[in-house]
């Protein structure tokens, strides 16, 4: 039981380290976004893995975008799959 606890409080620290590792996202215009370097498989899963944050964040901002315009295709999807699957803890332990 002792053990449960020690995790149950370690769990507001993640989620706050998370949550100041995450808010330096670096929004750019559309413009400059296409016309910039595109992002690949590492690109993908740092979006996916900051997604929720980033979603929060675009319902009230309007420069914060979910999803990379700029990107090379398949591999940032996978990566952007990858990142959201192992955040949410898409580990399939559930049954």
């Amino acid at each position: 039981m002792k053990n449960f606890i020690s995790r149950f409080k370690l769990i507001p620290i993640l989620a706050v380290a998370l949550f100041f590792l995450t808010s330096c996202a670096q929004a750019l215009p559309v413009q400059e976004c296409i016309e910039a370097d595109s992002y690949g498989f590492f690109g993908g899963l740092w979006h996916g893995i900051i997604a929720p944050f980033s979603f929060v964040a675009s319902l009230f901002l309007d420069n914060v975008a979910l999803y990379a315009v700029n990107n090379n295709g398949g591999w940032y999807d996978f990566g952007f799959v990858l990142g959201a699957g192992i955040l949410f803890g898409g580990s399939g332990k559930a049954s």
